[in-house]
């Protein structure tokens, strides 16, 4: 993989499932991190030349194109675009694969953004392909990550949702938006720590059998892609602190959490 794909693996990972477009987040001058003794990012490939993109997600009315574009309420996109670029440099395919992510109200799936719909996404958030030297095979690489990482937060969601399987054994997606520069408390406390910053943030609201419960989701850089699967990002996966059940639920986690790990410090130590 080359420069323009380690940009475009942080445009991947910052995105999430659906039938709208996606939004580009690219990090700028991000410190090193203590996460997991690693620095965290979402890309492939480190390109040196800075690259400053929008990082809106959702995007609004305003900034949609001409402010003409019709919005999907349930992740704030405007509706897909399959339609080449007019300077598109090689043709890019439209088939769009299916997510493992239950669709709250139906029974299908959450369905993944095609190579073309990527691109015209990224052309909408002020991306010039002609400064990155992208090839049709970056572009495939993209979608693998972007896919990957997405699926990789439904299985940290599921996590939590296990505490509930009594009330709900089959949780949905209800919907979704970005919140880049949003950054949640437990990031901003984690910053004055001395870590970075997460990239991104995104908030997912799930359908817990006629509940809507609202997750964070803050996407931390960590290192180069995996060639194996496509994953690099950190995730940090919680219920929104909004209810008394995800709160008693972090509650509960964080006990058990710490007093896991300590078992596990006092076995190593006998050993």
């Amino acid at each position: 993989m080359g420069n323009t794909l380690t940009v475009a693996a942080h445009v991947a990972a910052a995105e999430i499932v659906g039938p709208a477009e996606q939004t580009v987040v690219i990090p700028q001058n991000r410190p090193h991190s203590k996460l997991s003794g690693e620095p965290p990012p979402e890309c492939p490939m480190h390109k040196k030349r800075e690259m400053n993109y929008p990082s809106e997600c959702p995007m609004s009315q305003a900034q949609s194109r001409q402010g003409m574009d019709k919005i999907n309420p349930l992740n704030m996109m405007p509706a897909p675009n399959q339609s080449p670029a007019p300077d598109q440099p090689f043709p890019l395919p439209i088939d769009r694969e299916k997510s493992t992510i239950p669709k709250a109200g139906t029974d299908d799936v959450w369905v993944y953004p095609s190579q073309q719909m990527f691109w015209n996404a990224m052309l909408r958030k002020g991306w010039r392909w002609k400064d990155s030297e992208i090839t049709p095979k970056d572009m495939e690489d993209i979608i693998h990550i972007h896919n990957a990482n997405n699926e990789m937060a439904w299985q940290e969601v599921l996590k939590w949702e296990a505490l509930h399987a009594h009330e709900c054994g089959n949780p949905k997606l209800k919907s979704f938006g970005g919140r880049a520069k949003d950054y949640s408390p437990r990031a901003r406390i984690r910053h004055l720590m001395g870590y970075e910053l997460p990239f991104d943030r995104h908030d997912w609201i799930i359908d817990r059998c006629g509940k809507e419960v609202r997750y964070i989701i803050d996407y931390y850089d960590g290192g180069s892609v995996n060639p194996g699967n496509y994953t690099f990002a950190l995730l940090d996966v919680r219920p929104a602190m909004d209810s008394w059940d995800n709160i008693w639920d972090r509650m509960k986690v964080a006990y058990w959490r710490w007093v896991y790990s300590n078992e596990e410090e006092g076995d190593t130590n006998k050993k």
